[in-house]
């Protein structure tokens, strides 16, 4: 797992001469063990990487890589967990390797199909791993970058007037973007209201937004051509099994469905058999492989089937100190019950809650993006732990919940039918109702939670499930001015256009996970757990995204995998087997930080400094007096304004340290 980075400029336009070098070494920490540059400022291209090296170790793993005839360069992050089979395939066509890489299978193969432009995505298709790379091709002169399936990898890039440029994380991005006088090249400061808008409405971005509107995130699946810098093309190569099943065709992915639906014992069989094949699969690396291991189902079951190949499989949890908040359920019993079960070791960091708060600011510059969410941190001291004991790989559990269900709207949308048909009046009636409970007792906050747009139909309450805060609450925060840069535009708009693309006969609790899949995971989930963990020279891979589990996934009726209340319902029984049943029919359990009683207390001092009259003024986004009145109504438990709150602390955080510092500068 490395760091990558580039440009390719037009004529007259290049970057400054050491931009290159300060973009690499902004991504250091993503790729501690060597680094390289590439670089031909007469053509106006060059590319950058930090590696971390975990497959050949040796120097013939250096990047940027060559290709044998130096017409072709490569710069790559991410794992190709079937590199192996696609060498066999390659040498049988008379390639020849110099080392023992994926990154070397890739250069190859592209050598293979590179008088196929439109072969690309074939090529793509072939990959089954998680990637971001950059590629540069002389003869073509033609910059190619991609993205994998599921976007466990980040690659951001910014198109200017001048060329352009990109990067594994924004911070590295931003000195491509000046020039020799260190003059900003486009509107890097130029405010992407929008996008600010959907942080505070999902504590995330669904979308390829970010906070300024010169950087934008290449999506999911998808691919692009860059020439005379400029984009000429993008493309996608990948499209989620929801897009296919039910649609009347495949195109050129080929979705395995069943004449007659699927069994419970097929779908039970099925699960079991891919996960294992995933785990054993995302194994590969010449550098020892651990696991995180929360005592939640999928840790365990990753766990579970990874002892397999390796026994002693050394596994690390966080242990939460001085409570969490009400409503949350303590992991590290669970933990150390898988543990023991399994017979692996575990370690353990134990984090002092009223210390978290502290590291917050920090958080907010490492994830490049104001996600109001505390649980980066966990990932950050269990990652640092690990890489303390000498690990550069960790298998995660993330993608279970939004395979296989698991999260509480999945819950809430199977309650759905035992109101949602009430005309909309009685409807309306509920949602006022269950705006009036008491907000500082998780029963209340659920209930208010559920009923939260009660009055919207279809596709639009599906969405209404990521909202953390009501619309006319939230915008009642801004200032007039940036309500009127907002206009018309809709916080929920990327996922409503999504779901307009789905074939009308999809579930709905399949159409919610596609939202998962394609939103909540990318934008949030693997976008905080990659760069949280890569801050200490981590890797994480997450085998439940296997691309074969994914597809296989995608076909199991949505009735194995939320029955009723009880989710996932499918992977609880086809690890019966392998687990404590206390541990797989455990209750639910998210990161247990006391984000409320932070509010009030350890992370006061931040909320009267960012929040102040005189910052809010400054920033012009949000209006002093609503602001005062929320944290006022928040205190005495009117109203449970945490996560809101964060979010507002998070965007006057990372404006602070991304805009106004590049401006001192």
């Amino acid at each position: 797992m490395c760091g990558i980075a580039g440009y390719l400029f037009k004529p007259g336009h290049l970057p400054s001469a050491t931009a290159l070098s300060a973009a690499m070494a902004g991504l250091a920490h993503r790729g501690p063990d060597d680094a390289g540059l590439f670089e031909e400022r007469g053509a106006g291209v060059g590319l950058a990487h930090t590696r971390l090296s975990i497959l050949d170790l040796s120097p013939l793993g250096h990047q940027p890589m060559v290709s044998d005839d130096g017409r072709v360069v490569l710069v790559f992050n991410g794992e190709i967990y079937n590199f192996r089979q696609l060498r066999t395939e390659l040498e049988a066509q008379g390639c020849t390797f110099r080392g023992h890489s994926d990154t070397e299978v890739l250069l190859n193969f592209y050598m293979t199909q590179r008088q196929s432009p439109e072969g690309m995505a074939a090529m793509l298709r072939r990959l089954n791993g998680i990637f971001a790379f950059a590629l540069w091709d002389d003869d073509r002169e033609a910059l190619l970058l991609a993205r994998d399936a599921l976007g466990v990898k980040p690659l951001y890039y910014s198109e200017m007037t001048e060329g352009f440029a990109f990067a594994s994380e924004i911070k590295a991005l931003l000195p491509l973007l000046t020039n020799d006088d260190n003059q900003a090249h486009g509107p890097l400061r130029h405010l992407d209201a929008a996008a600010i808008d959907r942080y505070l409405s999902f504590l995330w971005c669904p979308g390829d937004g970010t906070p300024t509107q010169s950087v934008r995130s290449l999506g999911p699946g998808e691919g692009m051509w860059v020439k005379g810098g400029a984009i000429a093309e993008t493309f996608t190569w990948y499209q989620l099994p929801a897009f296919r099943l039910n649609s009347g065709h495949s195109g050129k992915q080929v979705l395995h469905t069943h004449s007659a639906p699927m069994t419970a014992k097929a779908a039970i069989e099925g699960t079991e058999q891919r996960l294992r094949q995933a785990v054993h699969r995302q194994m590969v690396a010449d550098v020892p492989v651990g696991a995180f291991l929360s005592g939640g189902l999928d840790s365990s079951s990753i766990v579970a089937f990874a002892r397999e190949q390796q026994p002693d499989l050394q596994c690390f949890t966080i242990e939460l100190t001085g409570g969490g908040d009400e409503g949350t359920t303590d992991d590290i019993p669970y933990a150390r019950r898988v543990a023991e079960h399994l017979r692996v070791p575990l370690e353990v960091v134990r984090i002092d809650a009223s210390h978290m708060a502290a590291d917050l600011p920090a958080m907010v510059a490492q994830l490049d993006e104001p996600l109001a969410d505390p649980a980066p941190l966990n990932v950050f001291y269990i990652s640092r732990l690990a890489r303390e004991h000498g690990m550069k790989v960790l298998l995660s559990g993330a993608g279970g919940d939004d395979l296989f269900t698991g999260y509480r709207r999945h819950r809430a949308l199977m309650a759905e039918r035992s109101w949602a048909w009430l005309p909309s009046a009685v409807r309306g009636q509920l949602e006022h109702w269950s705006r009036g409970l008491d907000q500082r007792r998780s029963l209340g906050r659920r209930l208010r939670k559920l009923f939260s747009g009660a009055v919207l139909e279809g596709d639009a309450r599906l969405v209404n499930y990521f909202r953390w805060v009501d619309r006319q609450d939230l915008t009642a925060l801004y200032t007039k001015d940036f309500r009127a840069a907002l206009a018309d535009t809709q916080a929920e708009a990327p996922m409503l256009e999504f779901l307009a693309q789905l074939p009308r006969s999809t579930h709905p609790l399949e159409r919610l996970l596609a939202l998962e899949q394609r939103f909540f995971l990318t934008d949030h989930n693997l976008t905080y757990t990659d760069k949280m963990s890569m801050a200490v020279g981590v890797e994480v891979r997450v085998p439940f995204l296997d691309l074969d589990l994914v597809e296989f996934a995608a076909q199991i009726p949505p009735q194995y995998k939320q029955r009723g209340s009880e989710g996932k319902w499918v992977l609880k029984k086809a690890m019966e087997s392998y687990l404590p049943r206390d541990v797989i029919y455990r209750p639910k359990s998210g990161f247990g930080a006391p984000l409320r009683r932070w509010m009030r207390h350890e992370l006061r001092e931040l909320l009267a400094d960012v929040l102040s009259e005189h910052s809010l003024r400054d920033r012009g986004l949000f209006d002093p007096v609503a602001v005062q009145n929320l944290i006022q109504a928040n205190d005495t438990g009117a109203i449970d304004a945490s996560y809101t709150l964060l979010s507002l602390v998070c965007v006057e955080i990372w404006y602070r340290q991304f805009i106004d510092q590049a401006e001192i500068v």
